[in-house]
């Protein structure tokens, strides 16, 4: 086995200097509910993911908590996909399409951004 040093790693261009992976978040949208595919992501980028299995256009909003800053994912019509990639901060996000009155009908969800 031949073991190589960080030095020698760096010269050759292998330094161990890690690129962050984005997170990815996976949110079912339907006939009036969202399904996040999971309920904590690190903070850092993520890539958000609207499936909409609905017969309704839908759409997808993601606000922090206490924050003012809206992400948006576009009217997305039944079957297809919409893909966003943000950088978020730590904290408790709150999730909703915004057609018609989809909010209201029960199309809200909330996300935790961990550290």
């Amino acid at each position: 086995m031949i073991r190589l040093g960080a030095a020698t790693l760096a010269a050759v261009g292998l330094a161990a200097i890690p690129a962050q992976v984005p997170a990815r978040l996976g949110v079912t949208a339907k006939e009036f509910h969202l399904l996040l595919s999971r309920q904590v992501v690190k903070a850092g980028r993520v890539v958000i993911e609207l499936d909409n299995f609905g017969q309704d256009v839908h759409d997808l909003r993601l606000r922090r908590i206490g924050g003012t800053r809206t992400y948006v994912l576009p009217a997305t019509s039944a079957g297809s996909r919409a893909i966003l990639e943000a950088r978020l901060r730590a904290g408790r996000y709150r999730l909703w399409c915004s057609i018609a009155d989809h909010r209201a009908r029960g199309m809200v969800a909330t996300l935790r951004v961990r550290k």
